[in-house]
């Protein structure tokens, strides 16, 4: 998939962890609109409230408590529209999700793939990890275990959903699932594996991730938080359903 000359999109970040309905219906709203060219290609840049979902081809026995306990404990379980297995979004965690229209070069489902695991890994090059694809398995994985997961769906050759980076560690949800349905396989944050102190901040990888995302995806970005008051009028008007 090659990457033509930058084009202006938007990025938008979000202050507090998002439940995950919630993100949702703002990524269908601005799918929406993308279809309609009402706005241009836009990446949302989030953390989750605890939650597993399941994508299309996910499996139930890789949930290693039942949806009781994982209520007990705070953590919602969904089915997602995405591709891939079951997977755990949480705090110390972001989560990308691209809603772009592929067209012409672009248009190629594993370009995008590829594209997303470029994205990454040099976020972690970004704070001297070294990251890399492993074959038949996507995302993004260390000698330590898994960083980087992805699941995205292309609906009308516009995307949604994405990949999700781990940084903090401490990110429990994930021992109630099997990650991706990879039996015995890893998961690792970038806390863990990046070298010396202090360890980066959530502000500071949500940074080196829009930049990365910039140029492997040649969009340039503008960046908006949600609740800025000069956030664009379309999506003021997506947001106005959460504050009303």
């Amino acid at each position: 998939m090659a990457v033509g000359p930058s084009t202006r999109s938007w990025a938008i970040t979000f202050a507090d962890p998002v439940p995950y309905l919630e993100g949702v219906r703002i990524q269908e709203a601005i799918h929406a609109a993308r279809l309609a060219d009402a706005i241009p290609d836009t990446v949302l840049l989030l953390e989750h409230r605890p939650v597993i979902t399941l994508g299309r081809r996910g499996r139930d026995q890789f949930l290693l408590s039942s949806r009781a306990a994982l209520t007990e404990r705070g953590v919602d379980l969904f089915t997602s529209s995405r591709g891939g297995d079951v997977t755990y979004h949480g705090p110390g965690q972001w989560v990308l999700y691209p809603i772009l229209k592929l067209g012409g070069s672009e248009a190629s489902s594993r370009g995008y793939l590829h594209h997303l695991e470029e994205v990454a890994i040099r976020t972690a090059g970004s704070f001297g990890v070294t990251a890399y694809r492993r074959e038949g398995m996507n995302g993004a994985w260390t000698d330590a275990g898994k960083l980087s997961a992805i699941g995205f769906h292309i609906k009308r050759w516009v995307t949604l959903h994405g990949l999700s980076f781990n940084v903090r560690s401490g990110l429990d949800g994930f021992r109630h699932i099997v990650g991706c349905g990879l039996v015995g396989e890893k998961v690792v944050s970038l806390e863990e594996v990046v070298p010396g102190d202090p360890k980066p901040g959530m502000g500071e990888v949500g940074m080196a991730l829009l930049n990365a995302f910039s140029g492997v995806m040649g969009r340039c970005l503008d960046v908006y938080p949600w609740q800025a008051g000069d956030l664009p009028e379309v999506l003021a008007q997506i947001r106005r359903p959460q504050s009303s």
